[in-house]
Order: structure tokens, then sequence, then C-alpha cells
């Protein structure tokens, strides 16, 4: 069975995607300073996914430009939004296996970067990433609001139907 905190992660993103339903390539391209662009945050969350779960999860690197455009601290783009997608679905997609895979003492393991343990535990990083979509789902709601956007999706979604709290 699926882990508790995958189905969490996977509702997540599903709320990401939903925020952004209907979104041109102009509106996501726009940008209010300081904040990025609604396509970049896109890009930024793939990379953090190819990060934790593909390369320090199994020594992937599917896209690396990812990793280059849209790591923490890289400098701002307008990136095309479709092209944003079709990245964050590759990766997303390639992550799904490792995913399903994860057990609780899996997630209770240091996670090992560079031969060596961090100070993070798989379980940790797989709440951050759930936090960091939350944050940019905020953000992206906030950007769309400045954009006029009107009749916008309500935040939580149907958590209960679709990922309820279960035990491990």
């Amino acid at each position: 069975m699926i882990h508790p905190l995958v189905q969490q992660l996977r509702f997540t993103r599903g709320e990401f995607k939903r925020a952004l339903e209907g979104l041109s390539d102009a509106d996501a391209r726009q940008r209010f300073m300081p904040m990025n662009c609604i396509s970049w945050n896109v890009g930024h969350l793939a990379w953090q996914e190819q990060r934790y779960f593909l390369f320090y999860g199994q020594g992937q690197m599917l896209l690396p430009q990812i990793n280059e455009l849209f790591a923490y601290r890289a400098p701002a783009s307008t990136p095309a939004l479709d092209e944003m997608w079709t990245a964050w679905n590759a990766i997303a997609q390639a992550v799904d296996p490792w995913l399903d895979a994860l057990t609780i003492e899996k997630l209770q393991q240091r996670v090992v970067r560079d031969g060596k343990p961090s100070p993070y535990l798989w379980g940790s990083l797989l709440q951050r990433v759930i936090y960091h979509y939350w944050y940019h789902i905020g953000e992206n709601m906030a950007i769309r609001q400045v954009l006029g956007h009107g009749n916008l999706a309500e935040f939580v979604g149907d958590l209960d139907g679709v990922a309820p709290y279960r035990p491990e």
C-alpha cells in the first residue's frame, strides 16, 4: 500500500494543477517583483522533485536543464508554461514508481548526498516537498488575483474524498 505521505503529495500535486487551470501562457509569464512568475514556479517544483527523488533517491538526472535553470536561487526567467508542464509531468512520472515503493523504514533513513549522510530523513524531505508545493500554490493564487483572474479554485479541495487521514 502506498504510504500516507505519498498519498498527501499526490493530493497536493493535484491541488497545484487545479490552482493553475485555465491559465494562459502570457499570464503564466507575468512577473510581479520580487516574486517569480508562475511558469518559473512550475519549473522550480519540478526541480525539487527531480533533485530529491530522482537524483538523491536514484542517482538520476532526467532533465539537467531543469536543475540548472530552476534551482533554489537560480536567476529569474519567464519560461513557456507548456514547456514547464511537460518537464514537470516527465519528472513526476519518473518519480512515481520510486515514491510507490517507499516504506516506513526508508522514510526513517538518512538521505545520503555525495556519499555522506545528510541531516535529513527521507520522510522529512517528502514533507518539505509537500509544504513547498503549498507555499507556491498560495503564491500562484496571489499572482492570479493580481492579474484579475476570477472564479479561482478554493482551497483545500476534496481532501476527505481523495486523501483523507490514514495511519501508517
